[in-house]
């Protein structure tokens, strides 16, 4: 094993162990352009099944409890238009995402002060594997008439950096900051807005909390890779930095 290789990378190839990716002894550099290219895109099309089966191996590493909801179509994974998986992407499922109008609820027997009015919330969990980051982002009103989503989220399994416009935690610090080698991607470009970054851990079970509405946020995996549990209002809308991103998958 070559010494430039990165903590990211090593981790990274456990993960893709599972897919039987032939990167053992590769260059830093060379592990990261396999795992962008293989087995996450074949004939440049993103193979969903290889990215799934990446993200349950890091799950069966971390023991955490794989539900049948996660072996079927409700678990997602999703490369952002960027052909870039291993780098920038996420696996996902919404485990609720629940929105209405309180007198309307169910069987509408709810009548009370409050009946007229809206309600929404959502209960999602995020699959990062080992440095991969999700695109920079931000969530605004949309046009059923909810306001911005706002969002906690709390890391399960592993760490995770978080980015932002903002310091409003307390203990976030410049990204320029950070060793370059260690600076996220988009850093420096014209559409990249996030400014400080704060690290969580699933050890220490301490919440990061978004607290400017519409204000661009992502999050980027340790090294080890992370399962994160967000809790937040209801989710109706999202805009990316990056012109040209969606939250999409790349088609041939």
């Amino acid at each position: 094993m070559r010494q430039t290789e990165s903590p990211f990378e090593m981790n990274r190839r456990d993960c893709l162990k599972a897919l039987g990716a032939a990167v053992l002894t590769a260059s830093s550099a060379g592990i990261a352009a396999a795992a962008s290219s293989q087995p996450f895109y074949e004939a440049s099309a993103f193979n969903a099944k290889a990215a799934k089966a990446a993200c349950l191996a890091m799950m069966e590493k971390f023991g955490y409890p794989i539900p049948n909801i996660l072996r079927g179509d409700d678990f997602w994974v999703c490369d952002f238009l960027q052909r870039d998986f291993a780098r920038l992407g996420m696996g996902g499922v919404f485990w609720i995402n629940e929105k209405g109008v309180y007198g309307e609820n169910a069987d509408a027997r709810y009548q009370g002060e409050f009946k007229s009015r809206t309600f929404g919330y959502l209960g999602h969990e995020i699959f990062l594997l080992p440095g991969q980051a999700l695109p920079e982002h931000r969530h605004i009103g949309g046009p059923e008439g909810y306001g911005p989503k706002m969002e906690a989220w709390q890391v399960r399994y592993g760490e995770v950096e978080f980015f932002g416009e903002y310091q409003r935690a307390g203990d976030e610090t410049p990204i320029a900051d950070l060793p370059k080698e260690r600076r996220p991607w988009g850093f420096g470009e014209d559409w990249f807005k996030s400014r400080y970054v704060a690290k969580r851990t699933a050890k220490e079970g301490k919440l990061y909390a978004l607290k400017d509405p519409e204000s661009w946020h992502f999050q980027r995996a340790g090294a080890s890779g992370a399962i994160v549990t967000e809790y937040a209002t209801y989710h109706n809308h999202v805009e990316f930095s990056k012109p040209g991103m969606k939250f999409e998958n790349w088609k041939a």
